[in-house]
């Protein structure tokens, strides 16, 4: 089975009730293509001259992937933009910020390619039971794209204070997906850390080698260096998502031990994360299952208190295997970055959930398999295809 093979094969698109009514705030639906939301924020910045802290989005969307989502630039220019992959229309004026609670939900279209008949049948009756008995709302891979090949979360130091150990994940942990310049770049951090007015001749004009820049000012002057000011200047959108992958990886593995205490073991099944072991509804829930295995799941913090009673000893377990402690999820500096508070549902349901097979085009005597649904804000796609079809 092939998941993306063209742009178009994974389409996304955010659905909102936000309209137009007037404000300081200019609202845009933006589409974009093969293009990360950070990246294609980013274009729009420096194509308008404008700074990041005045755009608000709701959340990020596919990479690889043709995808809607909306934004507001505080005072932003009332016009569109079109750049290569991206798409910026103007829509009107708005009085508040877009943000993740302006997102009513994120409606699909996949293509699944390259089945065999036995795949197909899999997925078709997959499909079956997931309307029966949903589907564990996990965080998919793509949320820990920041995860190294160390396997030590960048968030996890940065929150216990160990600013070089953070700063160090966060720019020289190499990862499998690095292409060969970013690698190399890597490598020479590597090799050079700590030598900072070396390693600051040595790499590539770019933001890491300013931050590295910063380092070797303080030392240049008979200081030490600063990592703590150092980790500060890296990217508030990357340092977000920093914080959202390690906090993320933690709920999925309380949700993961929560599915395992509500129903028996041989109604699950096991797939691998990024974030570890994951277990899914294997057959169709009775309604009694299902009811036991729905509940919201708060997301891990300082911000919120201890849970009670069993979603509390299972959140200590989790939090025991990191060697940390609630209390200690926060971080301390920079202020501009926090983590997010709240809960997340067990279980969702897809809505609308729809699955079309035709003879796949792109592969002669191959099927493919067309899937329509909407899920919730922040609810993965890519978890109901490793659910639908094993991988």
């Amino acid at each position: 089975m092939k998941l993306r093979r063209l742009p178009e094969d994974f389409r996304v698109t955010e659905l909102t009730g936000v309209r137009p009514a007037g404000g300081s705030f200019a609202l845009y639906q933006l589409t974009k293509t093969s293009l990360g939301t950070p990246e294609a924020i980013a274009a729009v910045c420096e194509r308008w001259n404008i700074q990041r802290r005045r755009v608000s989005y709701g959340g990020l969307k596919d990479r690889h992937a043709v995808t809607v989502q909306h934004l507001t630039i505080h005072n932003g220019p009332r016009q569109s933009l079109q750049q290569k992959s991206l798409q910026l229309q103007y829509l009107g004026q708005v009085s508040a910020a877009f943000t993740s609670a302006d997102i009513e939900a994120n409606q699909f279209q996949l293509v699944l390619r390259d089945m065999t008949s036995p795949e197909l049948q899999q997925a078709l009756s997959g499909c079956e039971t997931v309307r029966q008995s949903g589907l564990p709302n996990y965080f998919d891979d793509q949320r820990f794209g920041s995860l190294g090949s160390s396997g030590d979360w960048i968030a996890r130091a940065w929150c216990l204070g160990d600013w070089e150990r953070a700063l160090w994940l966060a720019l020289a942990d190499d990862h499998p997906d690095d292409p060969g310049s970013e690698r190399r770049q890597k490598q020479i951090l590597r090799e050079m850390w700590g030598q900072w007015p070396a390693c600051q001749q040595a790499l590539d004009r770019s933001h890491r080698r300013s931050i590295i820049t910063y380092l070797s000012d303080k030392v240049k002057a008979g200081r030490a260096a600063d990592f703590r000011g150092a980790l500060a200047r890296i990217s508030i959108d990357l340092r977000g998502l920093y914080l959202s992958a390690w906090q993320s990886a933690l709920w999925n593995r309380l949700l993961s031990r929560f599915l395992q205490t509500s129903l028996p073991a041989d109604r699950l099944v096991a797939y691998d994360l990024l974030s570890g072991p994951a277990l899914f509804p294997a057959v169709p829930l009775s309604a009694e299952e299902v009811h036991a295995a729905t509940l919201p799941l708060p997301l891990p913090s300082a911000r919120i208190d201890r849970p009670e009673g069993l979603i509390g000893d299972l959140l200590d377990a989790v939090l025991q295997e990191e060697q940390i402690e609630l209390r200690q999820i926060r971080v301390k500096y920079p202020r501009d970055s926090f983590f997010s508070k709240g809960s997340r549902s067990s279980l969702i349901f897809p809505q609308q959930l729809d699955a079309a097979a035709a003879a796949d085009e792109l592969y002669p005597g191959r099927q493919c398999l067309t899937l329509s649904f909407t899920l919730p804000r922040g609810s993965y796609a890519t978890i109901l295809v490793k659910r639908l079809t094993g991988l």
